[in-house]
Parts: C-alpha cells; structure tokens; sequence
C-alpha cells in the first residue's frame, strides 16, 4: 500500500497517535511537540545536510535526542579515500536546540567554545556556516555552503510502530537542492559549484522505539541535463501505509514500492560493506549495482547507548523507470547508502 496524504493536518491527535499515516510530496503534516505522549527524554529530533559533489562531500548534523545533544561534522574526500568525522555531545538539550517545528522555519545555531554551526533558512535558500576548532590535529575547518531549493517535491513520511503506535517516525527529505560554496581544512579548499554539485536535507522529528536498525540510500545529481535523485529507505518504524521509496526527476517524485540492499557477506553471514551491493524494487522500477568507494563507519558502544553505523559512498549504474514507464539510465552517478543500527 502507498498512501499518499494530501491534506493539510495535525502530524498527532490528542492521545499522540499518528493521524493519518502515509507519504507526502511536501509536508503536509504540522509537527506539535506538546502533543507528542511522550517523555522529553524519549523526543528526537534533528536537522541533516549531506553536500555532494564528484570527488568530495561534507556532511552536518544538528540532533536532539532529548538526553544527549548531538553535533557532528563530517569531511569525505572520495577521490583519496579517506574520511573524518568529529562530534561533540551535550547532555540534556530537551529541546532548547530550538531545531524548528517544519523544515521551511527556524534558524538553528549551536555554538560552545569549540565549534559554531549555523543553518539559516529563506524562502527559496538555506545556509550553513560553520567554524570548527580542532577539528583534526589541531586545524579548524570552516564553512559556508548556500542552496537553492527550487519549487519541487520532496518525500515525507509519518509512520508509527507497530509495538507502540505512541512511538513514530516523521521525516522530510529534500534532495537536488544545488549548492555553492566552499569548505576549507588544512589548507585546502573544497568548492561546491552550484551548477553541478548537490545537497539533500534529512529533516526528522519522532519519538523511537529502543532497538532499530534503518537503511538509508540518497543520491542528488544531474543526469541529460534533468536534476536527478532518489531517495530509498526500509526497515525503520511500520511502513504498510506507505515506503519512502522515490525517484526525483526534474523536480517531480516518482513513487516507488519497495526496495531491497542486497549487501554480500561473508561464510560467518558479515556483511562485505565495501563490496558491490545489488539494489532492487519490488514493482522492477528500479534496479542496480553499487560500487562502493568508502565506508565512513563508526560504532559507539556504552551498554545502554549503542549505535553502529556504516554509511558507504560510491558509483551506482543502473535503471530507474519514471510513473509513465519512461527509463532513465544511471551510470556511475555518486550516491550514499547507509545501514544503521540503533539501541538509545
């Protein structure tokens, strides 16, 4: 079932329950804290910019989990095959981020004496402006990125979990947002060309349940002069009334159904994450091959708290087929897919 919702609602009713679960092209939904049945230690919240271009990327994350603040930066340099990310916690946050209550609104700033990350939002823009002490050996890296976002769709979904309908996942994706600008460490500098280079925003409110593993699989790039992208993703919160499967193309999201990594692994059942992986959907409108470039793992591990990621980058080539049966081919177009697992 792909349930899309079209109407203008509250995202929670009175007893914080999802009021009509589905996907959305734009975010229809209207996000209430204080409906939310939930502890304030339970809330998440958080605001993700992925920036993208052939040889580089650069990610920022503003998160509020409630207990714990999280605040992370992340250089990828694709073309030497490294990575380094730095993130620095804060307890007890509970809201006072002031992370906004849609992705259109709301500035966020954090600033402590190590780092000040900055989003700011226009109609039509956004920036992020960052200045990291320390960042790696001693060096600041700085930042200031502008992004377009065209009059376009986007993917949002609102979806509860079966085990505690209490608990849920609402969550907006922009993708194909062209960006310019540069990032600067260790001198050198990382230019985005606003005509070729893209970023996408992981806009996310929700209260979870303790243990759950999430796939994730974004792209944003140009393919015969058209924006192109996708956004793919499974296995986090119930998802019978609609995926958050889609293809963007020129500015319109195509609905897909549902979507399988298949990750190899090894004779103990390991998964290879550096291997090639096969990608499919169940409706046979998307299909390809991964290959990856770089694995930017990290795993933190203190009993209660246990988070283990592997975000892999690389060339993916393959078929996405648009509503109206139109192929659009993909050929070693740059693309991040992930596979989270979360116990907090």
């Amino acid at each position: 079932m792909q349930h899309e919702v079209t109407r203008v609602q509250s995202l929670l009713d009175d007893h914080g329950l999802i009021c009509e679960p589905g996907w959305a092209r734009q975010p229809v939904w209207q996000y209430e804290r204080q409906r939310i049945a939930a502890p304030a230690l339970r809330i998440k919240e958080w605001d993700y910019y992925l920036a993208m271009s052939e040889h580089y990327a650069v990610a920022f994350t503003l998160s509020d989990l409630g207990y714990l603040g999280l605040i992370s930066v992340s250089l990828i340099n694709l073309a030497e095959k490294n990575e380094h990310t730095e993130t620095i916690l804060t307890p007890m946050p509970m809201g006072r981020m002031h992370l906004g209550s849609a992705s259109s609104e709301g500035d966020a700033d954090f600033k402590n004496g190590r780092i000040h990350l900055r989003y700011r939002t226009w109609p039509g823009r956004r920036r992020i402006q960052c200045v990291f002490h320390d960042f790696r050996d001693g060096k600041t890296l700085t930042a200031d990125l502008l992004m377009k976002q065209p009059d376009m769709d986007s993917i949002c979904i609102a979806t509860p979990w079966k085990e505690k309908p209490t608990a849920f996942y609402y969550n907006q994706k922009i993708n194909c947002m062209p960006v310019k600008g540069k990032v600067s460490f260790d001198g050198r500098d990382y230019l985005f060309d606003g005509r070729r280079d893209m970023a996408v925003l992981d806009w996310g409110r929700g209260v979870w349940t303790y243990d759950n593993i999430w796939r994730w699989g974004t792209c944003s790039t140009w393919i015969d002069g058209k924006p192109f992208g996708f956004n793919l993703g499974y296995g986090f919160s119930d998802r019978s009334s609609a995926s958050e499967n889609v293809i963007f193309y020129d500015g319109h999201a195509h609905k897909l159904d549902e979507v399988t990594f298949m990750i190899p692994e090894d004779e103990k059942g390991v998964s290879l994450f550096t291997e090639p992986w096969t990608i499919s959907s169940s409706d046979g409108r998307f299909e390809g091959v991964f290959e990856p470039i770089l694995d930017r793992k990290a795993k933190t591990d203190l009993r209660v708290i246990v988070t283990e990621q592997h975000q892999v980058f690389g060339h993916l080539t393959g078929t996405a087929i648009l509503d109206d049966g139109t192929p659009v081919k993909m050929r070693d177009v740059t693309a991040a897919l992930e596979v989270v697992h979360n116990r907090y």
